[in-house]
């Protein structure tokens, strides 16, 4: 299976959900209106509703979903998205999927007024799912954001700071929304609760992968399939896997993360060690690491089995990885 056939069996669904998100955000207030259509309009790669909706597909042994299924797919897009804005606030982003950020469109005020509003409309369609266990699970994911903005701010430009702790920060502000939603989607199917876990264990190292490759794109990306300008993590002092594996090897990136780049040229020459270290490579592995614990996970899919959503639940990792080549 080639990775495109992954989108290309959710692509009628995502479509649905293109549609849906517009009249789902539709504020009252012009201005919030007009961010929250700005944020939709500029697309993303949906990968969460996406996991969604193979899951659901998978669990329910059928091609079509049910409504509460494609409205969580919705919700966690919502949610996503309001998560975006904040952090784009946060980190003084000009773009964000090549168009121009809410906060800098508006100002910061409205940026963080958008967010909030996105955040009470996914919990007001998460309330309306009707059932209770899924609302707890989804909503736990808006304080996790939190818990991971609070962590990463505290310990900007430390280059002491450890892998395992750059995993936990990155399970808060990434890996938790795609756990808990790949979970609500095996909850919706009415599963296990042994079964639901192995859902959201998947997620979890799926979003962990993600977010790794993620952080290797903003030291090899480029400004068109970012969106955004190349070592802005770095710039803000958001030490990542690439840049931790490379601090143990090089006393020149730890002196200029510690000067917190005073220099107008340092962002290039710290991308530049970086790029001709180790890290990136140790970064991409422990990527691997996690995509091969999501895909053990899984059930073992049969060798004659017609089963495309399970397979394409597989291929999403390969999808992941494929980003940094």
């Amino acid at each position: 299976m080639k990775t495109q056939h992954i989108f290309n069996i959710v692509e009628n669904d995502l479509k649905i959900l293109n549609h849906n998100l517009q009249s789902m955000v539709g504020a009252r207030h012009p201005i919030l209106s007009a961010a929250s259509e700005h944020l939709f309009s500029a697309g993303g790669k949906r990968l969460r509703p996406t996991l969604v909706i193979l899951v659901a597909k998978h669990t329910l042994g059928t091609k079509e979903i049910t409504a509460p299924h494609r409205r969580l797919a919705e919700i966690t897009e919502i949610i996503h998205t309001a998560s975006l804005v904040h952090d784009d606030v946060i980190d003084e982003c000009i773009t964000r999927r090549g168009v121009t950020t809410v906060h800098s469109l508006y100002n910061n005020k409205v940026a963080i007024l958008a967010g909030d509003f996105l955040f009470a409309q996914s919990s007001w369609y998460l309330a309306n799912l009707d059932n209770l266990n899924v609302v707890k699970t989804i909503s736990k994911v808006i304080t996790d954001f939190a818990e991971g903005e609070v962590r990463q701010g505290i310990v900007q430009f430390n280059s002491y700071v450890s892998i395992d702790e750059y995993i936990e920060k990155s399970f808060y502000k990434t890996a938790s929304l795609i756990a808990a939603s790949c979970q609500g989607s095996a909850m919706l199917s009415n599963l296990s609760r042994s079964a639901q876990s192995q859902y959201y264990t998947y997620g979890k190292h799926i979003g962990l992968a993600f977010q790794i490759i993620d952080d290797i794109l903003d030291i090899i990306g480029s400004y068109s399939n970012l969106g955004k300008p190349v070592g802005s993590d770095l710039k803000n002092g958001n030490l990542t896997a690439p840049v931790l594996f490379t601090l143990a090897e090089s006393s020149d990136l730890q002196y200029l993360i510690e000067n917190e780049f005073e220099n107008d040229d340092d962002i290039d020459t710290a991308v530049k060690i970086v790029y001709k270290g180790q890290g990136l490579q140790k970064a991409k592995d422990l990527a691997e690491e996690h995509i091969q614990a999501a895909i053990g996970i899984l059930p073992k899919p049969n060798k004659h089995s017609e089963d495309d959503s399970l397979h394409s639940l597989i291929m999403i990792g390969e999808y992941i990885l494929q980003q940094i080549h």
